[in-house]
This record gives structure tokens, sequence and C-alpha cells, in this order.
């Protein structure tokens, strides 16, 4: 071999492999992967297409993706995820999306399934970046003690609580060219204590307000959504979901509390809407503001129980009006879900409002419901004035819910089926 092949052969080494950086350091909080063909820094991570996730590496792609290498990004034809081993924290995200080879349409969600970007539609050669901010927790809790969690939660929402950070990349044809990912610790989080109207649903056709509600916030707020599936009050508490909570909300953060649905099957004796129901929720507004966060009580959701009119009838009883009562007497900010959600339900008719829900289910919704609710709360926000208006994005022109947008312009892909969707615990 002459001195000019081997020093062609050495470029090329230097060119097509991964450098020597890892990923496993459980205290590591920032990196830089790099995707494709092509040069790269020398402290970025290369990542090539059939680079998978495991524990001793801590990145790489999630068993299924079927990528493709190009120059400078990797491709496919649906959809992909790409995960990080990160401790628990909020992340800041950016993503370097588009192909040189053709028009690219991507779509990012975090974890289990929470929008972060909507269809970014970038042409041959050009490219663009989206920052967001992604929650990572566990089930620990700081000081001793770990929520308890329920079998599915350790199964098909672990996403939810694992130890990896994981994106999906997904829409008619995602591109992806870089990602860098660094801890922040000096924004302020919204912490969601909810049940399965709220939760970060993991399969389709469920969906819900609270990861959609990601989508409508600018990269300078995190949302830590604790809510779960068959949730009530009582339980909050009992599992130490509310502990956690507890242990990590500080001065700045936001507590968004919405309940009801499943408190209304509370068979302990004294329990009901105006006595259990009411104290827990004040024990919830006053711990948040011991801590020196701001707790936003939210009326339960309704469900699709329409009449003959195509009206939407009452099916939870006095629990929105309990609500009512304690953001009045606790001076606490209140958004009436409750009134917002029959207006939309009622607005769209007793033909077009079961899209909204999930199939045939009548109390959990779909993608284009949760989408429609999720701006029911960005309105009120604004309408309300609270300080969280200013985190929210620029691109929010507003929403009547007695006017939703149409469901033919809605065009946010639903991923592929995993087996039999189970239904969500409660109703």
């Amino acid at each position: 071999m002459n001195t000019m092949s081997a020093l062609a052969l050495s470029f090329l080494a230097v060119l097509f492999t991964t450098p020597a950086v890892a990923a496993d350091d459980p205290a590591r909080t920032s990196f830089h992967f790099s995707f494709g063909i092509g040069k790269i820094a020398a402290d970025t991570i290369r990542v090539s297409s059939n680079t998978f996730y495991d524990k001793e590496r801590g990145y790489g792609f999630e068993p299924g993706a079927e990528v493709k290498e190009g120059e400078g990004a990797v491709t496919c034809e649906h959809l992909f995820y790409f995960s990080v081993a990160v401790p628990e924290g909020n992340y800041k995200v950016t993503a370097t999306l588009g192909d040189n080879q053709a028009a690219s349409v991507t779509t990012i969600k975090a974890e289990l399934r929470r929008l972060m970007v909507e269809k970014v539609t970038i042409a041959a050669g050009k490219a663009e970046k989206r920052t967001f901010i992604v929650n990572i927790r566990t089930p620990r809790i700081s000081g001793g003690g770990e929520v308890r969690l329920k079998p599915r939660e350790k199964a098909g929402e672990a996403r939810a609580w694992d130890e990896k950070l994981t994106l999906e990349f997904t829409n008619s044809h995602p591109a992806l060219r870089s990602l860098e990912i660094e801890r922040v610790t000096h924004i302020p989080t919204i912490y969601i204590a909810g049940d399965s109207t709220s939760t970060d649903q993991p399969v389709e056709p469920f969906n819900s307000w609270g990861q959609m509600l990601t989508r409508f916030l600018k990269p300078d707020i995190a949302i830590a959504n604790h809510g779960e599936s068959g949730e009530s009050l009582r339980s909050f508490f009992g599992e130490k979901r509310f502990d956690k909570i507890i242990s990590l909300i500080r001065q700045g953060d936001y507590l968004l509390i919405q309940m009801g649905h499943n408190d209304q099957k509370d068979t302990t004796p004294g329990a009901g809407p105006f006595t259990s129901y009411k104290d827990f929720l004040k024990q919830m507004v006053t711990a948040a503001r011991d801590k020196g966060a701001t707790p936003v009580l939210i009326t339960p959701v309704n469900r699709l129980t329409l009449d003959s009119d195509g009206k939407i009838t009452n099916s939870l009883g006095d629990f929105p009006e309990a609500v009512r009562q304690v953001a009045k007497e606790y001076r606490v900010a209140l958004i009436d879900l409750n009134a917002m959600s029959k207006l939309f339900y009622e607005a769209l008719g007793p033909v077009e409002s079961h899209k909204a829900f999930a199939g045939k289910d009548t109390t959990h919704h779909s993608n284009y419901g949760s989408y429609e609710l999720a701006k029911c709360i960005v309105q009120e926000i604004l309408d309300a004035k609270l300080p969280l208006a200013a985190h929210i994005i620029g691109d929010f022109h507003g929403f009547d819910p007695a006017h939703p947008d149409p469901l033919s312009n809605f065009d946010i892909p639903a991923e592929p089926a995993r087996g039999s969707a189970e239904r969500p615990l409660g109703n």
C-alpha cells in the first residue's frame, strides 16, 4: 500500500467512524448526536442506521426502526424512535431536521406521545431547527419511598417512568440531521395531577389534552404530566403520586389539577364532592403554595352524554361545582374545561362529536379531540391573564370552542397500532 492510499484510508476512518464519546455515564446530562454520512465535530457522537439502544451504550434507535442513512441525515417512511439515557429532570432538545435528497415532513413527539413539534415541511437540501423541553421522571421520591406504579405503567406505559429520554420522529417523510440535548434547571415546570383524560395515553386511538398541551408552549417551560388512568384524588395521594410532585415542585412552578371522573366511584364513608373531594383539593392547593408554586384548578372535562336535542347532559354530578367553589374560596385560578368541553361537543353536533373521542368511547378522546381541548386550556390561560400566558407560543391565534377547527384540517399522524389497544382505566 502506498503512502497516499494509507492516508486516504486514515482520513475515511476519521470521517466515518463514531468518535469515542461515551453516553453511558449516569451523570452525563449533555449530548450532541449527528446522523447520516458526513464530517462531524470531535465532541459529537455519530449515530449510524444500525445503532440500536442498549444500556451499555446509553443511546440509539429503538428496536424496529427502519431508518435509511443518507448524506447528513437519517430518514424513514413513517416513524422511528431514538432514546438516550439521562437522569431525572428537564431537558432542552434541539433537533435539526431536513433531507438533502428529498423534501421532508416531520412531526416530533416525546416519551409517551407528547406532541412537541407539529408537521415541519422542509424542501430538499434545506435544514431547520426546532427546540422544545422534555421532562424525564422516575418513580423514586427524594427523601425516601417511590410512586406505587400500576402493572400497566411498568409495561405499555414504561416510557413515562424509565431512565431514557425517548423521541418519536413521524409523518410522511421524517428526516433527522442532528440532536442537541442538555439538562436545564432554570426554567419553570407545569405539573399535572389528573386522571385518564389528562394523562399521557400510550396507544392509539386514545389521547389526552395533557399530551397535546406541550405543542402550545415555548421552549422556556416544561410539562411534567403525572396524571394516570383510573386515578381519584384519594388514590393519587395513596399511591404517593402527590408526594412525588411535592418533592419536585418549587417556587415559580405550576400545578394543574383536574380530577372528578373516578372520584364519583369513591365509596369511602363520608366521601363526596363537597366533603372529601374538596378537602383533597384544598390540601393540594395549600401544599403547592407552601412550596412557592401556583395552583390552577381545572373542572373535569365532560363525557359525551347527549340528550335528544344534541345537548350535553351533566354526567359528573356536583364535582365541577365543587372545583369552582374551592377556586372561589381559596382564590385559585380556575380553568372551566367542563363548560368549554360542553360548547365544543355541541358545536360538533351529535354526529361529528364522536370523532373527538376514541372509537366508541365516550370518556377518552382521540388525537383531534384532545388537541382541541388543549386549545381550550390555552385560551383560558390567556383569558385569565395568568403568568403562564407568557409561555404560550406565538402562533396560537386564539380558540373558540363554539367554533372548533374542522376535523378535515387536522393533520397529526397516528402511530401504528401495537396489538389490541387496552382501554384506559376509569370512565
